[in-house]
């Protein structure tokens, strides 16, 4: 079986997976019988003249995740383009778990043969589809330690599984809220604790840098990535400079858009040129991105990065790696595998074919050769 333990001398590439392309009775029940993730991606409409808008999957392929065919098919598509691993999302709300039948199926079935881990997006489920507290559907919930006993002992037989990534020997899990619960520290310590009495060295616990909060100096964190475009769009991308996308797009024309401070469409160029100003190290893992179009989920509250096409991201993706290995980093994060509500996506679709995931490989073996 594949290991999906420690990286070798070249970083290694790991992809961002949402699992919410099957159908769950609360997603039935909150948004209609039969909802799934491609319920909103084939509803989209484009907002302006050159707005690409919906993106379709290559030969229709709407696929359900609970298909153990399925699974296969993005793992070896994946290895065969250069992707090491899967980073799954895990919904976890004080016991309550959502989407988890896929991530279930591969611990069960050891299949696919495919390196992984998870990153637990730790918000609430709104109808706002951005963790924001209002409309609340699902309420993230921590709970007391016994609750955090229970989430740990869930996750262990994925923490010894051979195909679960580590850094440093220890399971990565990813928190894409960092800062959000105020009890962070007890919980990890815990987890630290009872890791080792369960045979491992710990629990590599990884904050996400997004726009969302900041995390207090001492939180007992192993490591960072960047969670991208949002990281570099909140943090390092100025009001003028959204402004003046907004402009040369002719988008202010639109009475929809006047209320500037929440729609805003961003420069791919500008973008990922922040993004790689950035400096990385051993435990500070670099993010990329393919795309961003939220417009499936928010409508006209989308936030867009406009001007990607296949051939940019290959040229910047190699920048990217080039400096991982520079920093030396030991992964590299996409987003995303098949975020197709959020227009970042490497998986195939009708309007480019394989061809990010051609540039993908091509910049993987440009920069890092055979690894």
């Amino acid at each position: 079986m594949t290991q999906g333990s420690e990286p070798g001398p070249v970083p290694r590439v790991i992809a961002f997976h949402l699992p919410q392309f099957h159908r769950i009775p609360e997603n039935d029940a909150w948004w209609g019988e039969g909802f799934t993730e491609w319920t909103n991606v084939r509803k989209a409409r484009p907002l302006y003249a050159s707005h690409r808008q919906p993106s379709v999957p290559l030969a229709g392929n709407y696929y359900d995740m609970t298909n153990p065919a399925t699974r296969d098919w993005q793992a070896k598509l994946a290895r065969q383009y250069g992707v090491h691993g899967f980073c799954y999302y895990h919904y976890w709300f004080n016991g309550k778990r959502l989407l988890e039948r896929p991530c279930d199926e591969i611990l069960a079935s050891g299949q696919p043969d495919f390196p992984f881990c998870f990153s637990w997006a730790n918000e609430s489920w709104t109808r706002a589809w951005d963790g924001a507290q209002r409309n609340v559907l699902m309420q993230q919930d921590y709970g007391d330690e016994l609750a955090w006993k229970r989430h740990f002992q869930h996750l262990l037989p994925y923490f010894r599984d051979p195909r679960y990534l580590t850094h440093r020997g220890k399971p990565m899990f990813l928190i894409y809220r960092p800062g959000d619960f105020p009890e962070r520290n007890q919980m990890m310590m815990c987890w630290e604790r009872w890791a080792q009495e369960a045979g491992l060295p710990g629990v590599c616990f990884i904050k996400t840098l997004t726009c969302f909060d900041a995390v207090a100096e001492g939180s007992p964190y192993s490591a960072a990535v960047s969670f991208e475009p949002w990281l570099t769009v909140r943090r390092h991308t100025s009001f003028s400079h959204r402004a003046a996308c907004l402009l040369a797009r002719g988008i202010l024309r639109t009475g929809r858009f006047l209320g500037v401070e929440r729609k805003f469409v961003y420069s791919y160029d500008r973008v990922w040129r922040d993004l790689l100003a950035r400096r990385h190290g051993p435990d500070d893992f670099p993010g990329a991105f393919v795309g961003w179009d939220n417009t499936p989920r928010r409508g006209w509250d989308s936030m867009i990065v406009d001007g990607g096409t296949p051939e940019k991201f290959g040229v910047y993706f190699r920048q990217l790696l080039r400096g991982a290995v520079r920093d030396g980093a030991p992964y590299v994060f996409v987003n995303a595998w098949n975020e197709w509500a959020e227009g970042a996506y490497l998986e195939p679709d009708e309007r480019y074919g394989y061809a990010y995931l051609e540039n993908l490989k091509e910049a993987i073996e440009k920069e890092l050769g055979d690894g």
